[in-house]
């Protein structure tokens, strides 16, 4: 006998808003209903396994089918089904959770597996659709059901001849959301949401049922990793993220207690050094997929890595407020760091060929990190690696030669000093100032990420009384110099004559290397200042630059013996080969060096 009632919510005006708002993608309602029948299957299968029911010989799964012409899409399982007072409680009292009253009968079987933890679920399917109908046939020996409603607050329920266990949702499909009427489309959706679900979910077009099933009921994270291949690894990576890229390595979660956590964590290859890539950690529940790089779980540096979370402790449907603040979130997201630094930890120390090999490629994320997380720099910091002008690649204590312990008071008194680090930028433009510190047996680090000026500042700030960092030509080392000479007031008069700009210092030195006429040394933590302006959009005034003239080279001791006309010349081409050892030189300054050297040539020729 058919009847009608009110689905109970507290408002009637509950409804829109349920529609409209219960989810900020519309297309979310899919892996709610498929979701709802992968938690049916599972609960039957609890049920069999109690010897409350019988086994069933078909295959347990969700299929999915289209009918354009009556507009509507089908969600269907065969799992445990609904009783008539069972549609009554979980379907019309909206917010009461069918997952949540199973969990609590059964708490003595254990409720692993069950997806659902709210009762609105169902209801995202009133954001695409303008009715809905349920069919279903309980396990138990009760007449199936049917359900209506058109989402006003109403419906109807009566019996039907469904004869088959299970559940089948009969979605008309709103006119102006024809979009999900569309078999491609909803095959995407399938994939997105549902790709791992732990039953199979079939799209059955043709009603012949061989079309291959859209997931995989058994994926790559939840299996242990002793069990799976280096080629399996590379094979889910390239399946998930569409990058034919094999990865660099990654990091296998599997953990059950204190909280079930499983996962892949993966390092890409890096396209381009000069910036940071934004990768993609999908977060899982219980297989169903929850959403994309969601921070308040996976620490923000990590979203750099693409990867795939696992967490049954986390529900499908709460606030991003509820997890920043929640205690186990905190311990997840606290545990995954700890995971990958001790990955980066053990690579370093067991295959230190393949950590320097694949640097470049995780140098970024393991800086960017330091930054972002003091938990994971305190872990990585002795594995932070720079390649030197040998190109030969050390941490900090190697570069420096810290011993463990020192011996005397005097080598701690000068521990208590920060040592200078001097570093490069740009290989190519300083290759003056590293052949000067090669010739001298003297070193520097290579950095040359857009990230590594502000991990230098970092790592000043975190170690002031061991480190300061000097870009190699920000001032000249004492083993460059000679130990005689002494300021030449007539070089530097001659010099600040020709070149008459007033923002330029000129010094003289006597370099041990006299092929060089000439450097320029900037400050580095005023070129550091005005950098940072430069990158968040500040002109910023052009840098006071030093010209350091080598008084030990035969050209610039020319110079006194020169006209003044000559002199000025030679002091500006001096300044010019200086300028192009420094920076790339601007039009206006090439098309003057150019002009110097055909003059020169020309001299020469003639």
């Amino acid at each position: 006998m058919k009847r009608e009632g009110n689905i109970k919510i507290s408002s009637e005006n509950m409804m829109p808003i349920i529609k409209k708002w219960l989810y900020s993608d519309k297309d979310i309602f899919l892996r709610e209903i498929v979701a709802n029948g992968i938690d049916a299957i599972t609960k039957f299968k609890k049920i069999v396994g109690m010897g409350e029911a019988q086994e069933s010989n078909e295959e347990y799964c969700v299929k999915i089918s289209v009918d354009k012409k009556a507009k509507t899409l089908t969600v269907e399982d065969n799992g445990i089904g609904m009783t008539e007072e069972e549609v009554e409680s979980y379907i019309t009292q909206i917010a009461f959770s069918g997952a949540s009253d199973f969990i609590k009968k059964y708490e003595n079987a254990g409720g692993d597996g069950i997806i659902g933890h709210f009762g609105l679920g169902f209801y995202s399917v009133y954001m695409v659709s303008e009715n809905v109908e349920i069919f279903t046939k309980s396990y138990k020996d009760t007449p199936a059901v049917h359900w209506e409603s058109d989402g006003n607050a109403t419906y109807s329920i009566e019996e039907c001849n469904k004869a088959t266990r299970g559940t089948k949702i009969v979605m008309h499909i709103a006119a102006e959301e024809k979009e999900f009427l569309d078999e491609n489309n909803i095959k995407n959706l399938v994939r997105k949401y549902c790709s791992f679900m732990p039953f199979n979910v079939y799209a059955d077009y043709k009603g012949d049922g061989k079309d291959e099933p859209l997931n995989s009921t058994l994926p790559l994270y939840a299996k242990n990793p002793k069990d799976c291949t280096e080629e399996e690894y590379n094979k889910f990576y390239t399946d998930t993220f569409m990058d034919y890229n094999d990865p660099i390595f990654w990091v296998h979660l599997n953990m059950d207690y204190p909280f079930k956590l499983k996962g892949i964590l993966y390092f890409p290859k890096v396209k381009n050094k000069l910036e940071l890539e934004r990768g993609k950690v999908k977060l899982y529940c219980n297989q169903v997929f929850i959403a994309d790089n969601i921070k308040e779980v996976i620490p923000e540096f990590l979203m750099l890595l693409n990867g795939v979370i696992d967490c049954p402790d986390i529900p499908l449907n709460v606030s991003r407020s509820f997890l920043q603040n929640d205690r186990q979130v905190q311990k997840i997201s606290k545990h995954i760091t700890k995971k990958v630094a001790d990955k980066l930890i053990s690579l370093f120390k067991n295959d230190r060929e393949k950590f320097e090999n694949c640097w470049d490629d995780v140098a970024n994320f393991v800086k960017f990190g330091c930054i972002k997380d003091n938990d994971f720099y305190e872990k990585v910091k002795d594995i932070i690696i720079y390649k030197d002008l040998n190109g030969k690649f050390l941490n900090f204590n190697e570069l420096l030669g810290v011993k463990e312990e020192p011996e005397t008071k005097e080598e701690k008194k000068e521990e208590s000093k920060p040592t200078t680090v001097y570093y490069v930028s740009d290989e190519n433009q300083q290759a003056q100032y590293i052949k000067l510190f090669k010739d001298e047996g003297l070193n520097a680090i290579l950095c040359d990420n857009f990230i590594d000026p502000h991990f230098l500042s970092y790592l000043e700030y975190k170690t002031p009384d061991k480190l300061k960092f000097m870009r190699i030509d920000a001032d000249v080392d004492g083993a460059l110099k000679s130990s005689e000479g002494a300021e030449d007031s007539v070089i530097i008069d001659i010099m600040k004559n020709a070149l008459s700009d007033d923002k330029l210092t000129v010094k003289t030195e006597k370099l041990k290397n006299e092929n060089v006429p000439a450097i320029i040394v900037v400050d580095e933590y005023m070129r550091r200042y005005t950098e940072m302006g430069q990158l968040y959009g500040m002109s910023g005034d052009e840098l006071n630059k030093t010209l350091i003239v080598n008084t030990a080279s035969p050209v610039v001791q020319k110079l006194k013996e020169l006209n003044e006309e000559k002199q000025k010349f030679v002091a500006v081409y001096i300044y010019s080969l200086a300028l192009a050892s420094f920076k790339k030189l601007s039009p206006e300054e090439l098309d003057k060096f150019q002009k110097d050297c055909l003059t020169l040539l020309s001299n020469y020729i003639i």
